[in-house]
């Protein structure tokens, strides 16, 4: 007996934003450990598979908007589209600040931020993809909360660290301000997750 109705066509597009965010937080992880030169066009390549989860996102909550029977509850629905978009914004808003303010060499820490990011976005794609067949999923939501903390610290300790060493200021500004973006793109990881928790809590 399936818990929730047939209606695959959310699945479908929930299924595709999370494999947009892997995309987007893989280039972004691959980006900054390449040469810094590059990471212009690794930027682009972020840029364009954004809009791609906008088009996905736009058709989510239009179908949403003109479907009576939801597989679960319409606002959560809502809720996950608008949560998965958020991560892609920040993902995409720290590739654009870091071509942008040519930063070179890539700030110490930053790397480690991004492996976190990845890493969440490959346990929300994991997550979302075990809504179709009301898989538990509450694992992956822990280990994006734990993930999420990680980079909370990290981010505490490299702000620190910047404060102590770095004398150019303009350099100081640019560095916390990539790391703080970064960070915050886990803090929407970490949305995701207590949005598929709801989920869970109500129709288990």
């Amino acid at each position: 007996m399936r818990l929730f109705p047939r209606e695959e066509k959310f699945f479908d597009l929930l299924e595709q934003q999370s494999n947009r965010i892997v995309e987007a937080s893989q280039l972004l992880d691959e980006g900054v450990r390449a040469h810094p030169p590059s990471f212009a066009q690794m930027a682009g390549e972020i840029k364009r598979v954004e809009h791609e989860a906008d088009r996905i996102t736009h058709q989510l909550f239009t179908r949403l908007n003109q479907t009576f029977v939801t597989p679960f509850d319409p606002e959560d629905i809502h809720a996950l589209g608008a949560a998965l978009d958020d991560v892609l914004d920040y993902i995409e808003d720290a590739a654009f600040r870091i071509s942008a303010y040519r930063v070179d060499p890539i700030p110490p820490g930053v790397a480690d931020l991004t492996a976190i990011i990845y890493a969440c976005c490959l346990r929300i794609e994991t997550a979302i993809s075990k809504l179709r067949d009301k898989k538990n999923n509450l694992e992956d939501c822990i280990e994006i909360n734990r993930l999420e903390n990680s980079a909370d610290e990290l981010l505490r300790k490299l702000v620190t660290r910047l404060f102590n060493d770095e004398r150019d200021a303009i350099a100081l500004i640019k560095h916390k301000e990539i790391y703080e973006v970064l960070e915050s793109a886990t803090d929407r990881c970490e949305d995701v997750a207590d949005v598929l928790q709801t989920v869970i809590v109500k129709n288990s």
